[in-house]
């Protein structure tokens, strides 16, 4: 009943659409980038600077600041407490690698505050990272066993329930990075990072790659949603 014509509609209706999303989300997020990088601070504050002045301003101390290749490849690492900025941002004055820069320091803020959505989503980690391992494994060895009657779906059911811990996990994440942001929007505000006009590029840059969190979010839904349609309907029919 999902197939028309050899194409799978639960897929063309509900992961599709939310995959597209995603690559935009992606494009968006460098063209944005790209562009704001070209807007420069008047008062030629660096990445690394603006980072640094986030944690003196919520009075986070022994935090370091590393310059980490690649582009967009910025993260604030916990275990090691050290923010990572890219080449492009590091040390550009651009008002999106101000950007980007304030909002790893606002991870780092949070760690520091104990924020909780963050401290939950570093503790489940290690979970979603199995359950996402097992799911499709766990769903191929129900089918594979789908002689067993009951048993199989127990396996099926298994391994849907590890793949929605990617989407507990991506949960999680929406209002880290949504803070994060916000965190960093106030501390370029307060700590005069920017001027008012300089900081639009800022916020558009963060607003931008926080569309791809959500799109990450609606595609693990929508996967979710499939499976579920998927087997949930195929066991009606046995």
């Amino acid at each position: 009943m999902y197939y028309y014509y050899g194409f799978d509609m639960t897929y063309v209706v509900l992961v599709l659409p939310c995959v597209l999303l995603a690559l935009w989300a992606s494009f968006n997020v460098k063209s944005t980038f790209k562009r704001y990088s070209q807007q420069f601070s008047s008062r030629r504050i660096t990445g690394a600077d603006a980072a640094r002045r986030v944690l003196a301003a919520n009075g986070v101390h022994g935090v370091r600041i590393e310059r980490v290749s690649g582009d967009l490849t910025d993260h604030f690492d916990p275990t090691s407490n050290v923010i990572r900025l890219s080449d492009s941002v590091h040390d550009s004055t651009s008002t999106a690698a101000i950007g980007v820069a304030c909002h790893e320091a606002g991870h780092a803020v949070q760690y520091a505050q104990h924020y909780a959505p963050i401290k939950l989503r570093a503790a489940i980690i290690p979970i979603t990272n199995i359950g996402s391992k097992l799911a499709m494994p766990l769903i191929l060895l129900g089918l594979l066993l789908s002689y067993l009657g009951e048993m199989s779906y127990m396996f099926v059911y298994l391994g849907i329930a590890a793949f929605g811990l990617s989407l507990v996990f991506q949960l999680v994440t929406l209002p880290v990075e949504f803070n994060a942001s916000h965190r960093a929007m106030r501390a370029i505000a307060d700590s005069d990072i920017l001027t008012k006009e300089e900081q639009t590029g800022a916020r558009k840059t963060l607003t931008a790659a926080a569309l791809t969190y959500v799109a990450a979010t609606a595609v693990s839904l929508a996967q979710l949603l499939r499976l579920i349609m998927i087997f949930g309907g195929r066991r009606r029919r046995d």
